[in-house]
């Protein structure tokens, strides 16, 4: 870590620590175990700017809503991530996080207006493996009298009521996301993620259906780190065994990626560049096609949460803790074949054959 990222990370917690002493009150804090009462209103916390990120904590609202007496639940979200939360059939609001004049602490408009809710329970997403101050001291901040729920972490666990520590039984971040609400939500909790019903436009629409007569599948190079994406030539692999068993790669690309797919695309003959797509098109397009081979990123928890049979491809990434292992997904750490100098291409090739001979081929009208 480079000196100035590391005094800013010191910076954060020496804030942490006064901001839990000036905002102490005396009985705030729960010990482990005790009961709590049925909340009526939750305030889901997580500020993070990356769509797989806000997609993680679907499961969470998934095990509130299906509570014997399910509680209005709000979820205040990074403003780059909104949209894709936005019309979750199982929040009952979105707020995109204001940051203006956030010095100013509860007096900022953003905080300001979020006390007035008086959520009964206030719950910091973040992870145990890096402390989120920000989200830590947002969460107490916007819940002066709720209980704040959050990872046990120091030192932002001293702004919480009540802190979770860890599963030691697994790392994977969608199931220790959700084993924040077990406080509240004893038994065994919701873990798969989930995305609204897609809405597109009248043209993608007919686009979508001008294909739908023959089996198709997804195939996303992309991602927003690239010293963690698969190179192209591999995705052309990966779009070649798709052809063999008998689908017609359709090659998506964000902001910024159109060349990477094209290049794709031009070393695959047979295969298809998409059209460009917003995140309800993209998933439309995941759902209609029914299979996904893609990097560890975004578009691989959006094919996860609607349900589209995905192959990850990790490179250099933790794989146990980000991927999505239960049936019909499939994640492949490809690290090792790269660092051993082996053909990265074949490889690939011959886990998407593996893969897609396993899934149904089916066209988008099925």
């Amino acid at each position: 870590m480079v000196w100035h990222k590391r005094l800013e990370l010191w910076a954060k917690l020496a804030l942490a620590l006064v901001a839990s002493a000036l905002l102490w009150r005396p009985g705030r804090r729960r010990k482990p175990g005790t009961p709590l009462p049925s909340p009526r209103r939750v305030l889901l916390v997580r500020l993070d700017n990356r769509v797989g990120e806000a997609l993680l904590t679907t499961p969470l609202l998934s095990t509130l809503k299906a509570a014997p007496q399910p509680p209005e639940v709000h979820v205040l979200v990074h403003s780059k991530v909104a949209r894709v939360l936005a019309g979750h059939p199982e929040a009952d609001r979105i707020i995109p996080f204001d940051r203006r004049l956030l010095w100013l602490g509860a007096l900022a408009p953003g905080i300001r207006a979020l006390r007035h809710e008086h959520y009964d329970v206030v719950v910091d997403c973040s992870n145990w493996s890096t402390p989120s101050v920000t989200s830590a001291l947002i969460s107490r901040l916007v819940g002066p009298r709720a209980i704040v729920i959050g990872p046990h972490q120091w030192p932002v666990r001293y702004l919480h009521s009540l802190s979770v520590p860890a599963r030691e039984d697994t790392s994977r971040e969608v199931l220790q996301r959700v084993h924040l609400l077990s406080p509240l939500m004893p038994g065994v909790p919701h873990q798969g993620m989930s995305f609204r019903p897609p809405q597109v436009s009248d043209s993608f629409r007919s686009w979508l259906d001008a294909g739908s007569s023959s089996p198709r599948a997804v195939v996303n190079p992309g991602g927003r780190l690239g010293w963690r994406r698969i190179p192209p030539e591999a995705f052309a692999a990966a779009a070649r065994a798709l052809i063999a068993s008998g689908r017609t790669p359709i090659v998506t690309w964000g902001p910024g990626e159109e060349e990477l797919a094209r290049s794709v695309v031009a070393s695959a003959p047979g295969s298809q560049l998409a059209p460009p797509t917003n995140i309800d098109e993209l998933a439309a397009l995941m759902r209609s096609a029914g299979l996904t081979v893609c990097n560890n990123t975004g578009p691989m928890h959006l094919s996860v949460a609607v349900g589209s049979p995905t192959l990850g491809l990790f490179f250099r990434m933790d794989m146990a803790r980000w991927g999505h292992p239960l049936p019909p997904h499939r994640m492949v750490d490809l690290t090792p074949v790269v660092d051993s100098g082996g053909d990265l291409p074949a490889r690939v090739f011959e886990e998407v054959s593996a893969f897609a001979s396993g899934v149904p081929v089916r066209t988008s009208a099925s």
